[in-house]
């Protein structure tokens, strides 16, 4: 199902990239977005786990990129937080002697796979320093 992790995840690192030298705390973060600090906690462990940022502890830690903002495409930041877009399923199993039924799923499985194949397509092109740039 789609959450909002694409979009904390973008906002954050739109955010260090504006701020390149300081270690902004995910209290500064979370402010910016109006959430709750310990989202963009998670998140931000997504970040280290991609060598996307770096992160220090104490009076004046925090987070900063660890890349440079023309290597990091959308593309990347939507394969970090998404396994696979989807737009669900039924809640229950479908009915297999139903012609329809039996073959809905499977539809639904290669309708998602094409719209993650564009979707990852367009992000490619767009770069975060492209992206930042418009702020």
């Amino acid at each position: 199902m789609i959450s909002g992790k694409f979009a904390i995840t973008l906002h954050i690192l739109t955010l260090l990239s504006k701020f390149p030298d300081e270690y902004l705390s995910s209290e500064f973060l979370a402010g910016s977005m109006n959430i709750n600090p310990v989202l963009v906690r998670k998140e931000i462990a997504n970040l280290k786990k991609h060598n996307m940022v770096e992160s220090r502890e104490g009076k004046n830690g925090g987070t900063r990129l660890a890349k440079s903002v023309k290597d990091i495409t959308l593309d990347d930041i939507f394969k970090m937080t998404f396994q696979k877009v989807s737009l669900g399923y039924a809640k229950n199993d479908p009915n297999p002697a139903c012609p329809v039924g039996k073959k809905i799923n499977q539809n639904l499985d290669a309708l998602y796979d094409d719209i993650n194949i564009k979707i990852s397509a367009q992000l490619k092109d767009i770069s975060l320093m492209e992206f930042t740039d418009k702020f």
